[in-house]
């Protein structure tokens, strides 16, 4: 009979690209659904949210400026690695949810069917919300849809990995970048995911991964002035008024969604118009 010790997984941020632990050092338990220990993962602070937002500032550009082709390629490469690593996150959901295996299954298919899915909405996005507009003159008018920026969300508490993913690809498919503040009761397959991420095509800082406590962290996101917008799906309602009153200082887009649909890619969308000459 072995005597050997486990070597536990040590669950960190995942912020422009890296694994840091929290700059405050602080760490909360997360127990089985049966109570037993699981992990420690970081208990991020508002040090950690503003590196977050500087990461994702600096991603922007080039990731907006990537073709939307590219950025599906990218979405489809990101499911393909979840798909291959489906039993490790079937176990984590297992574990920390206390759902049965079939039912934890389900999620990590769903999860890979929802990046799938809005991979191939990226290049189309623009045919559904765009124009051609009728002008009286000699010019082309067009409207095209842009990315806001950054993007601030709250993944909901369940399902702890479709969720997360339900809120992150959305952002990410029209050329947003994201900080994303996962379960904080089932924060585990959220990082598993940022390794997913971190070992994808994905530029670093497109997504930046927290976890902690959604009362401290959420307000926090409203207030800062360099997040454009907030996805608020997975916060609770007592909280929404807070988060919407502190938003309106820089005129924040604040949305809560139910289920995936192309409407969560044009929310975080501006129009663009342009003018353009028509040659002799």
């Amino acid at each position: 009979m072995s005597n050997r010790i486990d070597v536990k997984k040590t669950y960190k941020l995942f912020i422009n690209g890296v694994f840091p632990r929290s700059e405050s050092g602080r760490t909360y338990e997360v127990k089985t659904a049966k109570g037993v220990f699981l992990a420690n993962p970081c208990l991020a602070s508002r040090k950690d949210l503003r590196e977050a937002v500087v990461a994702a500032r600096a991603a922007h550009s080039g990731w907006n400026k990537a073709t939307a082709y590219n950025r599906g390629q990218i979405l489809y490469r990101i499911a393909e690695m979840l798909e291959a690593r489906s039993s490790a996150f079937i176990e984590e959901i297992v574990l920390t949810t206390g759902v049965t295996k079939v039912k934890a299954e389900k999620e990590v298919i769903q999860a890979v069917d929802t990046l799938v899915w809005y991979a191939g909405w990226s290049d189309k996005i623009a045919s559904l919300t765009g124009s051609t507009n009728p002008v009286a003159g000699p010019f082309y008018n067009f409207t095209i849809p842009e990315s806001m920026g950054v993007v601030a969300a709250v993944a909901p508490e369940n399902p702890s990995l479709l969720g997360l993913i339900e809120s992150i690809a959305p952002i990410i498919t029209s050329g947003n970048t994201v900080i994303i503040l996962a379960s904080t009761k089932a924060p585990l397959s959220a990082i598993s995911f940022a390794e997913v991420l971190a070992t994808s095509d994905l530029p670093a800082g497109v997504v930046n991964i927290l976890t902690g406590k959604k009362d401290e962290i959420a307000p926090w996101m409203a207030s800062h002035m360099d997040i454009d917008a907030m996805d608020i799906s997975g916060l609770a309602t007592k909280l929404t008024s807070e988060i919407k009153v502190a938003g309106a200082e820089n005129l924040k887009r604040i949305h809560s969604f139910k289920n995936s649909n192309p409407g969560r890619i044009t929310a975080f969308t501006e129009s663009k118009t342009v003018w353009h000459t028509i040659g002799v």
